[in-house]
């Protein structure tokens, strides 16, 4: 059986841990004071990768709440995957060198395909792309633009120029509670061929249930954020339910 990777979120803004729905800013709950004892919590409940996001860095365009970031990795045995605020190569070579697992581009990958081919090639499976689409496009900049670039063909595009690793974020369920689009994260997965990660919408147990069915055809891991901080599960329920 392919295994099937729980991703627990902690999406940092102000150096505490928060939650925007759909992406806006001005729809931010927090939950948590500190970004670290909420990846230890998520840790202690048996996650194995822990995904986080510097909000702050997004929207500046540079990193901005990266010392949380190697502060998780330090003091706790997981593996983290960051995105959010990386857009040269500095960036993303500060935080492999800091042992960090792995990093994700996402709206970079739009605006400099070369700059995204090149970290490719330079780093392979360590560099993860990030996909948000709205209705089958690709969106950008913290989604408040959709371009007219098809989601599949820029998978393909970036898979022929080495990424092993999608994460995949239909931008219209996400922090909506309201059930992931399967359909869409199958589709990238298979029009890539390669590991998609799904991302929003996550509301139940039974969700990650229909995700993992698909785990022989690349759908990988699912990201779970609101779904925890709203007490629908656990990680350590989560993590049960995939090994079910």
């Amino acid at each position: 059986m392919s295994n099937f990777t729980i991703y627990p979120a902690i999406d940092m803004r102000g150096g505490k841990c928060v939650r925007l729905l759909q992406g806006d800013y001005d729809q931010e709950t927090v939950y948590g004071d500190s970004p670290v004892d909420m990846a230890k919590l998520f840790a202690d409940e048996g996650a194995e990768w822990i995904h986080m996001v510097d909000l702050d860095g997004a929207k500046a365009k540079k990193r901005v709440n990266d010392e949380y970031v190697l502060k998780v990795k330090e003091t706790l045995p997981v593996k983290v995957q960051i995105g959010g605020g990386i857009r040269t190569e500095e960036d993303v070579a500060y935080y492999l060198n800091a042992g960090i697992d792995r990093v994700i581009l996402g709206s970079a990958a739009i605006a400099d395909p070369a700059f995204v081919k090149k970290m490719l090639a330079t780093y392979g499976e360590k560099i993860a792309i990030g996909i948000d689409a709205r209705d089958g496009y690709v969106a950008t900049e913290g989604w408040t633009e959709t371009s007219t670039i098809k989601a599949t063909d820029l998978g393909k595009e970036l898979a022929a120029a080495g990424a092993e690793t999608f994460i995949f974020t239909d931008i219209a369920t996400d922090g909506m509670l309201s059930g992931p689009n399967v359909t869409g994260i199958v589709e990238m997965a298979e029009a890539t061929g390669k590991q998609v990660i799904a991302s929003g919408g996550i509301s139940g147990l039974a969700d990650l249930t229909a995700l993992k069915e698909y785990s022989g055809k690349g759908v990988a891991g699912s990201i779970v954020g609101k779904a925890l901080y709203t007490n629908k599960f656990t990680v350590k329920e989560a993590l049960q339910e995939v090994k079910a």
